[in-house]
């Protein structure tokens, strides 16, 4: 009986080691017992695909965002890489000479000295080579910037008016079509800073007498060159900038500059005078491949450039600067 009692016990002892059968693994809970582990094997799986997600997610609000915030710091480091070439800091000197010009318009009148230093005492006086420019007898070449923008535009505003010239006299500023009288633009009215009225002065002084060949040069020129402000060309002075310009341009052929020149100095002006204007055009060049230094002149001055029907087609097609810069159509 012993002996059978002892294979018994053997035989259950053998049937526990060699049992198949799964237990419950465990493990021990915060007070120290044993406790069954969760049999879940897709937790873990759940949890990364959760971390997965939102990681994926963050990424493309990243990503996102990028696209939003890159072009405009893209477009920004283009703008300033243009600005170098389009408007330099150290100004353009323009192929002519201003000699005692701005002495001629004072002694005439259509320069008030007075009235011409008190408007710009309220922006900071004028400056030393400002001074000689009014007053002097023997002007070198004249030189626009950024800093002198406005100045020289109201000189050479004042030298376009009160110079003696068939445009003036025959040409839009006195066609019926617009009314007949010239004193309702605000190139005449808009002209402040004369002794008396503007119009004692429009088209009443010879400042610079032109060869009838000076004459049709200045004309072809004029009817080509355009302003952002208006849809006129040169060739119709209603604005300030076109006086300004025409000024500019009776000056040049009375010293011999040729057509290709003429147009070149004029986009310079031109650019100074509407910095934000040209620095737009200048940027839609380049998404044409285009570079400014070798672009056409007498092209970009053109209506299809820089008259404001054909500015704003070129805005459409890029996303244009907005620093507010510019010359206004008053002093």
């Amino acid at each position: 009986m012993e002996q059978e009692k002892s294979k018994s016990e053997n035989t259950q002892g053998l049937h526990k080691i060699c049992c198949h059968e799964p237990e419950a693994e465990t493990k021990t809970s915060i007070e120290g017992e044993l406790e069954p582990s969760p049999k879940n094997p897709y937790r873990f799986l759940g949890i990364c695909v959760v971390v997965a997600s939102v990681v994926i997610g963050g990424t493309w609000i990243y990503t996102a965002q990028l696209k939003n915030v890159n072009p405009e710091i893209a477009n920004a480091k283009i703008i300033a890489g243009l600005e170098k070439i389009v408007l330099p800091e150290s100004g353009v000197v323009l192929p002519v000479r201003w000699g005692d010009l701005g002495k001629r318009l004072v002694d005439s009148g259509t320069i008030d000295l007075k009235k011409f230093e008190a408007l710009y005492a309220q922006r900071g006086g004028l400056d030393e080579e400002t001074k000689k420019l009014l007053t002097g007898n023997n002007n070198g070449q004249l030189v626009i910037s950024k800093d002198n923008a406005n100045t020289v535009l109201n000189l050479l505003w004042a030298l376009g008016l009160a110079n003696k010239n068939e445009i003036l006299e025959k040409g839009p500023m006195v066609d019926k079509k617009y009314g007949g009288n010239a004193g309702n633009f605000a190139s005449t009215g808009g002209w402040t800073l004369a002794t008396g009225n503007p119009m004692n002065h429009y088209s009443r002084h010879s400042m610079i007498p032109l060869t009838s060949e000076q004459q049709l040069l200045v004309e072809g020129v004029s009817q080509n060159i355009y302003r952002p402000c208006c849809g006129n060309s040169v060739y119709f002075p209603d604005c300030n900038h076109g006086m300004a310009m025409l000024g500019l341009l009776e000056l040049m052929a009375s010293q011999g500059v040729n057509e290709a020149d003429m147009y070149k100095a004029a986009l310079a002006v031109n650019s100074y005078w509407f910095p934000d204007t040209y620095l737009n055009i200048a940027q839609y060049l380049k998404s044409k491949k285009i570079t400014w230094n070798k672009v056409s002149p007498k092209e970009i001055l053109g209506a299809n450039f820089s008259s404001a029907s054909g500015y704003q087609q070129i805005l459409k097609q890029i996303q244009p600067t907005t620093n507010g810069k510019g010359s206004s159509c008053g002093v």
